[in-house]
């Protein structure tokens, strides 16, 4: 990820040190060195501040990704800007730098965690205003991320340690965020208006789905319906144009398909002409050949070949598209999405399969060359079965004898050990690399990570604090982790800005500011605890 840039704080003091001459003796208690400070720890003043930087890398990444697949890119969906922050905190210690990692924002997270209804499926029940009001928040913590490691920094600089070359170039929690706008919450006015509140909140790259949006469903389960190819486009545009209006003239559309899983539509194009969009999309429809004389009242007919058929109309209205259609139409919602303006593209998929994937994929780049997919690594796949079959076959298309292993009881505890098992998981494992190679995936997420991850640790949370372990089980499985792993947040105070504030408040009241961070406050454990690891650490190594 880039670097804040090296004169930000030299220019901001100068500007400072400018405005204090100007206005005279009334800025006297105006100190530049802390207004630089907080000026240098808050790069980012606006949410367009952000989409316009992001857009930046992320078209960067893209141009990388077309010259090696080795780089592609990676994300977890985040539903709270704290889980995001300290996504980001973790990826930052762990792997030295935020390049290549990105942020997701999923609208099934949004719908399940973040609205005021409660607990919602994933068919855009949910406020709009929630998917805005979250990628703010999340970069409001991010932001406070940056505030936080900055502010420690610039305290030990003040204390004689020859760290400028970190302030310098210090790199920035802020990343790309790839936001979910479902099938765009209405018609393509309201696609734009909430668009433009995504960005104003700082999402450089919008996805949007090509389902009906006031019956959209989840891409992992039925009874979806998707829109003419013309009607998408019309979503596409409002897209950019608001972008454009808000001069974030890179921003990056990603065109979700559910083709794939959807057998119904809800429209009937208009041809003009034939072979057009339209008449392609009609083409799919499954109808039956009728006489005029057998035809029903108010039945809807169609030409087609040169004989007339009825389509296939539901007790709902809906009309059914030719079994065995699904591939064709994924690939051709894929070109002319990117014909029209889309950047990336979204194939939803009933398994993940690289072969299958890249069979569509290539397709596409039969047309359009450059044609990159952004892929939903879901947990709604299960993903051991789904790779323990996968190697069941390649095993036994490589002569292997098969027969230890019950073919429709693969998730069974007993195969863990085996080969099969070992083979399955070094498949999964190189799944985001091999699908970069083989299937043209630009950028990797999971879609609701942290959805399963909050639920498993209170689950194993629960069992021991409510069971014997009592306080134990808080002590030994979080907090002592937390110190051992040095996690961020286990000085919670600190991570919530309250080191800061005292900093501040000095810099606003001087000696009489009242301050948190004394001798009394309990988070000075933590100072020690972690100072006595670090010390048993280099005796051990002296010894």
């Amino acid at each position: 990820m880039k670097n804040i840039a090296q004169s930000n704080y030299s220019s901001a003091l100068e500007t400072v040190r400018n405005l204090k001459a100007k206005y005279g003796h009334t800025w006297n208690t105006i100190q530049p060195e802390s207004a630089a400070r907080m000026i240098t720890q808050n790069r980012f003043k606006t949410g367009l501040d952000i989409a316009k930087y992001t857009a930046a890398i992320m078209r960067e990444d893209m141009v990388a990704y077309d010259a090696d697949s080795s780089n592609y890119t990676q994300s977890l969906g985040c539903w709270h800007g704290f889980v995001a922050q300290q996504k980001m905190i973790a990826v930052k210690k762990h792997h030295k730098t935020t390049n290549k990692r990105y942020l997701y924002l999923s609208g099934w997270m949004v719908a399940a965690l973040r609205s005021e209804f409660g607990p919602l499926p994933d068919q855009s029940m949910h406020e709009k205003t929630a998917v805005p009001n979250l990628i703010a928040e999340i970069y409001a913590f991010l932001r406070q991320a940056d505030a936080v490691e900055l502010n420690d920094l610039f305290k030990r600089l003040e204390n004689g340690e020859d760290i400028q070359d970190q302030i310098d170039n210090y790199e920035t929690h802020i990343v790309p965020i790839i936001a979910d706008i479902d099938a765009g919450f209405g018609n393509e006015e309201a696609t734009y208006l909430l668009t433009k509140k995504m960005i104003e909140a700082g999402a450089c790259a919008i996805q949007i789905e090509n389902q009906v949006s006031d019956a959209k469903q989840c891409g992992h389960q039925d009874g979806k319906v998707t829109v003419p190819h013309e009607d998408f486009i019309a979503k596409l545009n409002a897209i950019r144009y608001a972008f454009l209006e808000l001069g974030i003239d890179d921003g990056i559309i990603v065109a979700r398909t559910d083709s794939e899983g959807a057998g119904l539509t809800q429209k009937l194009p208009v041809s003009i002409e034939p072979g057009d969009l339209a008449s392609q999309y009609l083409a799919f429809v499954e109808a039956e050949e009728i006489a005029i004389c057998d035809a029903r009242e108010d039945d809807v007919l169609l030409k087609r070949d040169g004989r007339l058929v009825r389509p296939v109309r539901l007790p709902n209205g809906l009309y059914k598209f030719k079994e065995g259609s699904n591939i064709d139409r994924v690939v051709l919602d894929c070109i002319t999405s990117l014909q029209n303006g889309a950047d990336l593209l979204w194939i939803e998929t009933p398994t993940p399969n690289v072969k299958q994937i890249a069979h569509m994929v290539n397709r596409v780049r039969e047309v359009e060359p450059k044609a990159k997919l952004v892929y939903n690594n879901s947990p709604s796949f299960n993903w051991t079965l789904n790779f323990r079959n996968q190697v069941f076959e390649d095993m036994l298309a490589e002569g292997k004898n098969m027969t230890a292993y019950d073919k429709n009881n693969l998730m069974d505890a007993r195969y863990d050990g085996s080969e099969l098992c070992l083979r399955a998981d070094d498949k999964i494992r190189t799944f985001q690399k091999d699908g970069a190679k083989e299937a043209g995936i630009f950028h990797h997420l999971i879609t609701l990570p942290t959805y399963h991850t909050s639920a498993l640790h209170m689950d194993d949370l629960t069992k021991g604090y409510f069971g014997e372990d009592g306080m134990l089980a808080y002590v030994k499985d979080v907090q002592r982790q937390e110190i051992r792993k040095n996690v961020s947040c286990v000085k919670h105070q600190r991570m919530a800005g309250s080191d800061l504030g005292d900093d501040h408040k000095t810099f606003f009241a001087g000696e009489k500011a009242l301050k948190a961070g004394g001798q009394n406050n309990t988070s000075n454990q933590f100072e020690a605890k972690l100072n006595r690891v670090e010390t048993k650490k280099t005796l051990s190594i002296v010894a």
